[in-house]
């Protein structure tokens, strides 16, 4: 019988804290021409998701903010330009009455069909 070594772990595992600048150069190496992520998290002794949410959180570009500002815009007046209807309130136009629809059906025989709106051009549906 072969012996192996075993390895006995009598205490609870802690969370390793990495401190910012730990990250930071972490996240610097990833960016290094050539540089394999998987590589640089192995040597490192940390998950690649790691590595990447790191680099998410570190390299985040602030968005810019939706504040409205006041910037003068170039006006250019024309004279050819019509001018501006008045702004005198106007009756609203009623829609047109709406027409009813009726579609004709054509059975051509053997399941065939032809549907085609009531108003065609009764020349071109005999072409």
């Amino acid at each position: 019988m072969t012996k192996h070594p075993i390895e006995v772990i009598t205490s609870v595992e802690r969370r390793r804290r990495w401190s910012r600048e730990e990250k930071e150069r972490l996240v610097a190496a990833c960016f290094e021409p050539g540089a394999v992520i998987s590589e640089v998290a192995r040597a490192a002794g940390i998950h690649v998701s790691q590595l990447f949410r790191w680099r998410k959180e570190l390299c985040r570009i602030e968005e810019p903010s939706m504040q409205v500002s006041s910037t003068l815009v170039p006006l250019i007046v024309s004279e050819t330009a019509p001018a501006a209807q008045s702004a005198a309130p106007e009756t609203p136009v009623p829609p047109p009455p709406r027409r009813k629809r009726s579609d004709v059906t054509i059975e051509l025989g053997r399941g065939r069909r032809v549907r085609v709106d009531s108003d065609i051009d009764t020349e071109a549906l005999g072409r």
